[in-house]
């Protein structure tokens, strides 16, 4: 009991403090949003961001000095001043479903309990703006999206805090090649976001209100808990109606064919493009996932499929999204993040492919208020363990709550009443922002 009471009191004085500091943290960040590049499959670290003599591609100078990439990211590499590379990543799990919901929630699966993502935790700590969703997934996973998605929904924050998914802004998906260049065209939409002419706002509103009177009614007599959670998919729902930002900010014709272009006239490419819309428009957290499944699981082939199909995107699309930011007054205000589930192996198997390596990997943000131009931490010679300073995802989440004014030692009571971390790292510790980022 002496325990109990013990731990009550810490919980009670940690509510307090994050009570009392809520507006410190608000008024100490510049990001306003987040954009995360999901580089589905686990993306090679040494062909990549960590370029090590064992991978065939040469390493290239940035716009920093003595910081090099990847010959791969010739665009990004004129960047590098705006951006910065964690070279230490280490995390815990190395198969694909397992390890997009460890980089997305902090936590291994548990059949006991579902985590919220930190997508879902940045939606709910900062709020909506603009009537708009504050956490998009665009496009949604072709193949078993309820298990790939998983590690992306709010888990027991509740379905307020799950992602709207998007169907892929690519038009021509299904007629052409994953990721060739599609013909001019501008019929992505998303349905049911506009009113059929036959229904006016007033007519939807004379609706609204009778189905409140039946619903008060009908609620006397029986009360199901789930009845809140409709309530809020509702009220969701007739907002974006009744609000032309969102459908606006969905209607990806808006933009210049040139800007288009510019982003890449592919499957990822529009996804970006389609997250900086979003952003501009309201939204707090947009996953890009513009990729096929499993798209940089490179276990034959990695020379092949990295020069000639999965990085020439990602390079065009990354570049332009920090180009298109800056430009419209955005970078400062909103954090850009790229990764997948995990690295992979620093040498080639006998298919000439990587498998996955969760031990060392590489990941890559800026904006938002992160300063750029910098290395944090180091690979060793071939990329295969942490040399120095070891990052977990912990450290990761906690960086980037710490850019969107969140405070990143808060706990959450789960269903079941057990404290969870929001910034949970390894052995169940608390990570910690990376001071020389933010």
């Amino acid at each position: 009991m002496e325990l109990l009471n013990s731990t009550a009191s810490k919980r009670s004085a940690n509510t307090h403090l994050t009570a009392n500091s809520k507006s410190y943290f608000a008024a100490s960040s510049k990001a306003q949003a987040c954009i995360l590049l999901w580089l589905e499959g686990g993306p090679s670290h040494v062909d990549t961001w960590d370029p090590k003599p064992n991978s065939s591609f040469r390493p290239i100078s940035t716009n920093v000095p003595g910081i090099q990439i990847s010959e791969l990211l010739s665009r990004v590499a004129r960047h590098m001043d705006k951006l910065s590379i964690i070279r230490s990543m280490h995390t815990e799990e190395q198969n694909h479903y397992a390890g997009t919901y460890y980089v997305m929630t902090g936590h291994s699966q548990n059949p006991a309990m579902e985590f919220p993502s930190f997508g879902s935790i940045i939606a709910k700590e900062v709020g909506p703006r603009n009537n708009v969703p504050p956490h998009v997934l665009a496009p949604e996973f072709e193949i078993e999206p309820a298990a790939w998605g998983r590690g992306f929904k709010a888990g027991f924050l509740g379905p307020e805090y799950d992602p709207m998914i998007l169907r892929d802004p690519n038009p021509c998906a299904e007629k052409y090649p994953m990721l060739s260049v599609c013909p001019s065209t501008n019929d992505y939409e998303v349905a049911d976001l506009i009113l059929p002419k036959s229904v006016s706002k007033i007519d939807l509103e004379n609706r609204r209100s009778f189905l409140k009177v039946v619903d008060e009614l009908y609620r006397q007599k029986v009360e199901f808990a789930e009845f809140s959670k409709l309530d809020a998919f509702r009220e969701q729902a007739l907002n974006m109606l009744l609000t032309p930002t969102v459908a606006k900010a969905l209607d990806l014709s808006q933009e210049p064919e040139k800007l288009r272009e510019a982003y890449g006239r592919n499957n990822f490419g529009q996804s970006v493009l389609l997250a900086r819309r979003l952003v501009e428009a309201g939204s707090r957290f947009v996953t890009a996932a513009g990729y096929p499944l499993q798209a940089w699981d490179s276990h034959q082939t990695n020379d092949k499929s990295y020069r000639d199909d999965v990085v020439p995107p990602f390079d065009q699309a990354f570049s332009a999204l920090i180009e298109d930011l800056e430009q419209r007054g955005l970078l400062e205000s909103t954090l850009v993040i790229a990764m997948g589930e995990f690295g992979r192996t620093p040498y080639l198997n006998r298919a000439g492919g990587r498998d996955h390596w969760p031990y060392c990997w590489s990941t890559v943000l800026g904006g938002g208020g992160i300063r750029g131009g910098q290395v944090i931490g180091a690979s060793d010679e071939k990329g295969a363990y942490v040399a120095d300073r070891m990052v977990t995802m912990g450290d990761l989440f906690a960086t980037i709550y710490k850019a969107l004014g969140i405070d990143w030692t808060k706990e959450y009571m789960t269903p079941v009443g057990r404290p969870v971390k929001i910034a949970n790292s390894i052995d169940d510790k608390t990570g910690a922002p990376i001071k020389e980022l933010i």
